[in-house]
Parts: structure tokens; C-alpha cells; sequence
């Protein structure tokens, strides 16, 4: 006579549930993690910040706007850049400050 927990179909749901909830833990919650982290700095930017974008290019916020932002590159040279490409500040100190306050928020 079986028991309950030698049934294959139940083994078989519990590897099932295993594996979602790893997948879970290794994948989906340390990806919202950083994409929290990625929203708390895009939200923290404003004009004038000194910032390095996605291709490593180094600027000055000059104007903002909801998916665009223009970015002084030198004396008289001005970029707009896609919001999401700005990646960091230049100044590690403001960057540690932004890195913080987002673990602060949670």
C-alpha cells in the first residue's frame, strides 16, 4: 500500500513548486531588486548633475524631460540621450548617497 508521499504525481508537483520557488529567489526578486535600485536613481537625477551614460560618455544635465534629457558634453556641445541610458553619477560620493538612500527605501 502507498502512501500519500509516494505517489509520483505528488513527487512530481513538488519538484515542480521546488524549482518555481528557486527560479523565484535566483531570478525574479534579485531582478526587481535592481530594478528598483534603477527607478530610485532615475527618479534622483535633476539639472546640473554631473553623470556618465550607458556608452561612457561624461556630462552636465542641461534639461529634462519624461524619456529625454540633454547632456553638456563641452563647452557649447549639447546631446540628448535616452533617460534610461543615464547609468551613474560622476562623483562617487553622490553615487554611494543615491546607492544608499535605495537601500533606505525598502
Amino acid at each position: 500500500m502507498e502512501t500519500f508521499l509516494q505517489d509520483p504525481t505528488v513527487i512530481n508537483i513538488g519538484i515542480i513548486l521546488f524549482m518555481f520557488v528557486m527560479f523565484y529567489f535566483l531570478i525574479i526578486r534579485p531582478q526587481k531588486k535592481e530594478e528598483r535600485k534603477r527607478d530610485t536613481f532615475q527618479n534622483s537625477l535633476k539639472k546640473s548633475d554631473k553623470v556618465v551614460t550607458a556608452g561612457g560618455i561624461f556630462g552636465v544635465i542641461t534639461a529634462m524631460g519624461e524619456q529625454k534629457i540633454t547632456l553638456r558634453v563641452a563647452e557649447k556641445v549639447e546631446i540628448d540621450f535616452s533617460r534610461s541610458s543615464i547609468v551613474r553619477f560622476q562623483d562617487s560620493a553622490k553615487q554611494e548617497l543615491a546607492e544608499s538612500e535605495s537601500k533606505d527605501k525598502k
